[in-house]
């Protein structure tokens, strides 16, 4: 096993600059599947990351997340992790991963990286010993196995339906071939849920954040965050849940985990930061998850869940703020992630809200209209108090592609039957050069034939028009507009952390005030409207007509304090 680069403990000058830094920061996510490809087999790889630091750090960002990047089967895109400690072999190794953190913040970029504790694969050594050891071993205390019900136990212990849709429980075979206990499994079978009561699944999670921490990791993104402990009564899900009272989500006890998370995180030099996957409707369960003694921040999945409308975007801000200010923790704003449709494609929709639900092929989409209002989202979600996630291509513009079903492996288009096209269509691999597919993605492999591998999931030729070549002498390009947002947001004082006040407005427009003296105007309308007073603009979506901010369009104006 390699050696840290870094003592315990022990931190580069520029991780403990700014103890701050996450209040405000821009976090890039990579999916290190699709980002950029160094050695030529259709799969992207952290070398080829590291190749492109310099395009992240002109692009402006702070800080990368990035996606698992374990050793795991990918039968969720490595959401299914078999070793937490390493890296998977295609994408390169534990030195590879070393040298990145450390490349990464010498350019003042810090990195974050995903936690998965909800479950882990069923190639886990874990899970393949409890399988081994059988009904009533310590081996099986670490996860959910339970008898069935019913004279013979066929029936599964409860009828929870799985976050993929269809069942949550497995019944495995005994050694004889006979049929033998369930195990839970809240997504697919090859993820089978730990047990959260058990001191073995506490200890380990803490060693891997110790692990990471330890290699210079700047924090940890904890997916699922609040589906770690169950009821073990394992009662049905009721008509009505009182808070707190669902069998397997949003718990009570849960914050104990966070809180000793926390205590690790804080015990390192420099700011180590938690950001919770937290799906929780209600505002003041979500803000118990940022207490002082919790996480940093967790992601508002509640702007991103709304239809491009301002009173519902109003709504939404005003929702996340208030969520947010008894706790004292930044919000988070963040427009599409590797699960959701691409906003230039989600904005082009009659129903331009997202929810897993109401995925299916063929939605119509203007896409022209779709790119105006992901350009203006672009700029007023840069706007808002609090730090930015950016989805890597969003910067691109690229919208969403319907794969052909051959192609697809995401498990929610299987587990649906087919009809949800799944989310592969966010996963597709950038466009970087060139006019043809693979579009700089993958190199020639040296030596070769002059060919190169096909990217994992195909590219749709129009992306020639979108690689970060092209749109790199355009200055009408959507790269050109989040470089120049993300600078300005950086250089003013006003943005990033801080207060928002409204100003006055046509109910079809978002306008208000950061501190002193910046202001957005976000035109939700179907007709241009007057700008209020300001000395000059710093930055527009769209080009004004006769002074007026058309629809579908944002811009930042300064007015002297």
């Amino acid at each position: 096993m390699t050696m840290p680069l870094t003592e315990p403990g022990t931190v580069p000058p520029t991780l403990v600059k700014d103890p701050l830094w996450w209040r405000s920061a821009v976090i890039y996510q990579v999916y290190v599947r699709s980002f950029a490809d160094s050695d030529g087999d259709g799969t992207g790889d952290l070398r080829g990351v590291r190749s492109r630091l310099g395009y992240l750090k002109e692009l402006g960002v702070d800080a990368l997340w990035f996606n698992p990047w374990y050793p795991s089967p990918l039968a969720d895109g490595g959401y299914d992790v078999s070793d937490y400690r390493d890296i998977h072999p295609t994408f390169g190794t534990l030195e590879d991963a070393e040298l990145l953190i450390t490349e990464a913040l010498e350019l003042g970029i810090r990195t974050i990286i995903d936690i998965v504790p909800n479950h882990l694969s069923s190639e886990h050594p874990w899970f393949r010993a409890a399988l081994a050891a059988g009904p009533g071993s310590p081996e099986r205390g670490r996860f959910w196995f339970h008898p069935g019900k019913g004279p013979n136990g066929d029936e599964m212990p409860t009828s929870w339906i799985s976050n993929f849709q269809g069942d949550t429980w497995t019944r495995t075979v005994n050694p004889d071939g006979t049929p033998g206990e369930w195990y839970l499994h809240l997504f697919t079978p090859e993820q089978p849920d730990l047990n959260w009561n058990h001191p073995d699944v506490r200890r380990e999670h803490e060693d891997i954040l110790r692990f990471w921490f330890d290699r210079g990791v700047a924090g940890v993104r904890i997916d699922s965050a609040g589906l770690l402990i169950k009821d073990p009564a394992l009662p049905e899900v009721p008509a009505e849940v009182p808070p707190g009272g669902h069998p397997t989500e949003d718990r009570d006890e849960v914050h104990d985990v966070y809180r000793s998370w926390r205590r690790i995180a804080d015990s390192y030099e420099g700011t180590r930061v938690l950001v919770g996957e937290v799906w929780v409707p209600d505002a003041q369960r979500f803000a118990a998850y940022l207490r002082p003694d919790e996480m940093h921040t967790a992601f508002n999945f509640d702007f991103m869940s709304r239809p491009w409308d301002a009173a519902e975007l109003r709504a939404s801000i005003d929702l996340m703020l208030a969520a947010h200010a008894p706790v004292g923790a930044p919000s988070t704003w963040v427009l599409s992630n590797h699960d959701v449709t691409r906003p230039v494609t989600r904005y082009g929709r009659e129903d331009s809200s997202f929810a897993f639900a109401r995925k299916r092929f063929g939605t119509p989409t203007d896409l022209d209209l779709g790119r105006r209002r992901a350009r203006a989202a672009a700029l007023l979600t840069a706007a808002l108090p609090g730090s930015l996630y950016l989805y890597q291509g969003d910067e691109l513009g690229l919208p969403e592609v319907e794969l052909p079903r051959e192609v697809l492996e995401d498990p929610m288009h299987f587990r649906s039957g087919g009809v949800d096209p799944g989310r592969d269509g966010c996963r597709v691999p950038l466009p970087w050069r060139g006019v043809a597919a693979p579009f700089g993605f993958s190199p020639e492999v040296p030596g070769g034939d002059g060919t190169v591998a096909a990217p994992w999931l195909p590219q749709p030729a129009e992306w020639a028009a979108l690689t970060v070549q092209a749109q790199e002498s355009d200055p009408a390009s959507m790269l050109w507009l989040y470089r120049q947002a993300l600078r300005i947001r950086r250089r003013e004082g006003s943005l990033g952390d801080g207060t928002l006040t409204w100003l006055p407005s046509d109910p079809t427009a978002l306008v208000f005030q950061r501190g002193d003296d910046v202001v957005n105007v976000t035109n939700l309308g179907t007709a241009p409207m007057a700008l209020p007073d300001h000395d000059r603009i710093l930055l527009s979506s769209t080009p004004l007509v006769g002074g007026m901010l058309p629809p579908d369009s944002t811009a930042w104006l300064h007015r002297p304090a």
